[in-house]
């Protein structure tokens, strides 16, 4: 083949439901591929796992695998390849299986990559000698786990190239790095050696491109208000060529739109060192790319360098932190920043008086700049304000005690705060973020091709 066509419909568990429909109907796709996971998406589905043994993976997927029923039938050579499977890809996999069964397209296969999950293993690791050092702080794991509910490695492509080659069209993983599922079908479709540290970055570049979704075509673009039919915005793919340079596009007659810029501004999205990308597969360099516009809605990419991976797997640890809960109220008239300053005051005041002192709180006034505090120094005296507090802490009673503040404010507060007709805010249980690594020598991938 001169390429291979690489579509992604989803970049998050959440995104647009009718995405994946209209690429695999009008993308001419080879393989469809459908990213759901993000660090706080893991723990929640941990907790759905120990509420329900047959939950934990981002069930959206079993919707859109119904609706893409037709078009696996009418397209045979079409392949998906998901991390729907989260936390429990087996269970997953087998509601896949079985409705393409019901479809009467049992033919299709269905296969399985998980051992990303270390949870089970946790302790045994510990006590080998793997520290899980956070990677932000430098501080052991030993200092919280008592609170991990989840922990994961972010696999490569290599076991979803294997199954790729045992003949599944349908590929169902748990963590794996997102630009790894557009670099599996390269490898799988050219024959590319592990070693081949250009091709893998040129694959690794197109993935990130397009693991976002939208955001390459359009989505978040500086000029916003060029962007044709935002409503319809048309999902990326890439015509990945064996040499691992490739052409962004979107379906003909989408909306949004694909040139230089929205590229660029993707390729940097979620990027400390551009020069060294690290994933499981491969170091890229995305320095070394040019990016030119060759048509209407297309940009080619390439071709890109890169360096032998790392010896690692990053490891997204998720841990319990405690409670939170905000609230807001409008604030409206003159002086309405100072009002609302002074609501914030008051609320935090009421607390201390009653011998209830949150560990954290945050006041903010929206429309004063608080959404990026310290690059907007002037402010203009606005009508109306949206006043937030928020309080975290480890002991749930002293949040709950927090939301029962705001509404006494709308009589008790200086005048024109209004907005509260949503009643109390809801507590919530906070998770927290804990990066590290570890050697992929001891961690074992598997995969299962299901009958």
């Amino acid at each position: 083949m001169t390429s291979v066509r690489i579509g992604n419909g989803c970049g998050f568990w959440g995104d647009n439901l009718d995405a994946p429909i209209f690429l695999a109907r009008d993308g001419r796709l080879d393989y469809l591929t459908l990213e759901y996971l993000a660090e706080l998406t893991m723990s929640i589905l941990a907790l759905q796992k120990q509420r329900d043994p047959d939950a934990g993976f981002a069930t959206d997927f079993l919707d859109v695998l119904g609706r893409l029923l037709p078009f696996l039938e009418q397209q045979p050579r079409l392949r998906i390849i998901t991390n729907a499977g989260g936390m429990n890809p087996y269970a997953c996999a087998r509601r896949a299986r079985d409705i393409l069964a019901q479809a009467g397209l049992a033919q299709r296969r269905v296969a399985v990559v998980s051992g990303d999950d270390l949870l089970p293993r946790l302790d045994d690791l510990l006590r080998q000698g793997h520290g899980f050092t956070n990677l932000d702080t430098g501080a052991p794991l030993a200092e919280v786990r008592d609170r991990v509910v989840s922990a994961n490695a972010y696999l490569g492509a290599r076991p979803i190239v294997e199954a790729l080659r045992l003949g599944a069209d349908v590929v169902v993983t748990g963590r794996v790095a997102d630009a790894s599922l557009t670099v599996a079908p390269a490898v799988h479709e050219y024959a590319w050696p592990w070693d081949d540290w250009p091709r893998l970055a040129g694959a690794t570049v197109a993935g990130h491109l397009i693991e976002c979704g939208a955001q390459a075509t359009g989505g978040l673009w500086c000029r916003w208000d060029e962007v044709a039919d935002p409503a319809g915005v048309g999902y990326p793919f890439v015509d990945l060529a064996e040499d691992g340079s490739f052409t962004l596009g979107k379906p003909d007659g989408s909306g949004g739109a694909v040139n230089v810029e929205t590229v660029a501004e993707q390729l940097l999205y979620e990027v400390a060192d551009p020069a060294a990308y690290v994933t499981p597969d491969v170091v890229a360099d995305f320095t070394s790319v040019a990016v030119r516009q060759t048509g209407v809605d297309r940009v080619q990419v390439g071709p890109a360098t890169g360096r032998p991976a790392t010896d690692t797997y990053k490891v997204s640890i998720a841990y319990r932190d405690g409670y939170q809960a905000s609230g807001t109220l409008v604030v409206f008239g003159p002086r309405a920043i100072d009002k609302a300053r002074r609501c914030g005051a008051i609320l935090l005041e009421r607390l201390r008086r009653v011998g209830v002192e949150p560990q954290r709180h945050l006041v903010e006034i929206l429309g004063a700049g608080a959404c990026v505090p310290g690059v907007v120094r002037e402010v203009p005296e606005p009508v109306e304000v949206v006043l937030r507090v928020a309080v975290h802490d480890s002991r749930r009673a002293v949040v709950e005690r927090f939301t029962k503040e705001f509404a006494p404010l709308v009589t008790s507060g200086p005048p024109g705060v209004t907005g509260y007709t949503t009643g109390r805010p809801a507590v919530r249980e906070v998770f927290a973020y804990w990066p590290a690594l570890i050697d992929k020598g001891v961690v074992a991938p598997r995969v299962e091709l299901l009958s």
